[in-house]
């Protein structure tokens, strides 16, 4: 695959480049810990971007809660951090007594120290499993794809498509968020999980060694779900994606279980957004339920639009330089306008220049910011397989509609 898609090779030759770079200029104390962290969780919303672009780019199903298995993935892996520190504090405090503690006492004392804040010291169900550290990185992936699962198979079977399909997956996305602000929700309502920054068993380990850690293993993550996505649509089977895409009543009439294609796309795909909000919420430190709003997946589709959709590169871009701006924006690093009759301050317009952006990009620039690598390439949409919807095949079906 690398020998027939150069693109592939240069990508990731291009991400080992900057994580070496990154952490190199870290080590040299040229960039601070918060730059890193910031690059690491950048390249985590790179694999949801990917992941976006396959089912969305490729196989044009609009979903707009993508993110909410991202941030599923977090509270997966985030119930386990919270878990086993607070055990460990619980146990060092415990020890001081002259009493050997009960398993009742234990659990007793972990669930006020995590539950007190909602009042409550009783331990949920859902944290039956929260102390093994394998079985939440598990669940970080297969409870996001168990749930896409079930609603594919229930929404595609039905031939529930377009914007209704979009709607669906916002709405699901809005009841999970509310469910999770409530306080017996059992993952501690809107004040979420907090802390996670810091490891179990690596106390005397400083953050700024951690984070080159993530940085590290987001890149690996990054550099495995590209490899993934380009395998994906290549061949038959990327043929077959991009073919629904495009036209999916005629790929039904070749004989196509489209179904089945679409199923497959969208469960793995939510997969991979777990993987992604498994890595990011250790690095950002906290998740809460804001994090699944579906504003959150909305932003996910603008990302992958300003990068250009139906390029797995352009998605990875958009992701990338849509995160570092944001960051830049309202992190205080654009300096305010001051216009006399008026300051701007781009704490307060970063998500109007952010929906100008978009706008712009599909009135004038449908290809996206992946486009420019194409001009910048001298490539051509005949001889390239993964170039972005058929925009003829499009223009027809809304003829006809």
């Amino acid at each position: 695959m690398l020998i027939r898609k150069p693109s592939v090779l240069i990508f990731l030759c291009a991400l080992a480049l900057i994580t070496v770079l990154a952490t190199l200029m870290a080590q040299m104390g040229l960039v601070s810990t918060s730059f890193v962290k910031l690059l690491g969780k950048t390249l985590c919303l790179c694999i949801a971007a990917l992941a976006m672009d396959l089912v969305w780019g490729f196989t044009g199903i609009l979903s707009l809660g993508h993110f909410a298995f991202f941030g599923i993935g977090g509270y997966a892996i985030g119930m386990w951090l919270m878990w086993d520190r607070t055990e460990a504090i619980v146990m060092g405090t415990l020890a001081q007594s002259p009493l050997p503690a009960t398993p009742l006492e234990i659990e007793e004392a972990i669930g006020t120290q995590v539950f007190g804040v909602v009042g409550s010291s009783e331990v949920p169900w859902l944290w039956a499993f929260a102390g093994s550290l394998p079985l939440q990185l598990a669940f970080a992936v297969l409870i996001p794809g168990l749930i896409a699962l079930i609603f594919g198979w229930l929404a595609f079977r039905s031939r529930v498509t377009g914007v209704y399909l979009s709607i669906l997956t916002q709405a699901g996305t809005l009841a999970l968020s509310l469910w999770l602000f409530q306080n017996d929700s059992g993952l501690r309502g809107n004040n979420g999980l907090s802390g996670l920054q810091n490891i179990p068993g690596l106390d005397d380990v400083p953050q700024s060694v951690l984070s080159l850690w993530f940085l590290w293993a987001s890149a690996l993550a990054l550099a495995g779900a590209y490899l993934l996505a380009a395998w994906t649509v290549s061949g038959r089977f990327g043929s077959v994606l991009r073919g629904i895409r495009d036209d999916e009543a005629r790929v039904r009439f070749l004989g196509y279980e489209v179904e089945h294609y679409k199923l497959a796309v969208f469960t793995v795909t939510a997969m991979l957004c777990g993987l992604a909000g498994a890595l990011y919420y250790p690095q950002a430190g906290i998740v809460n339920p804001a994090e699944i709003a579906p504003i959150a997946s909305i932003y996910l589709a603008v990302w992958v639009a300003i990068g250009g959709r139906g390029r797995l590169y352009g998605a990875v871009i958009g992701a990338a330089i849509v995160s570092l701006a944001s960051s830049w924006f309202t992190g205080g690093g654009a300096p305010d306008i001051n216009l006399g009759f008026y300051v701007i301050r781009w704490t307060d317009w970063w998500l109007v220049l952010l929906g100008l952006s978009f706008v712009l990009v599909t009135l004038y620039a449908p290809k996206g910011l992946g486009g420019l690598v194409d001009l910048w390439t001298g490539r051509r949409s005949r001889n390239v397989g993964p170039m972005g919807p058929d925009v003829g095949a499009l223009r027809s079906k809304e003829e006809q509609a």
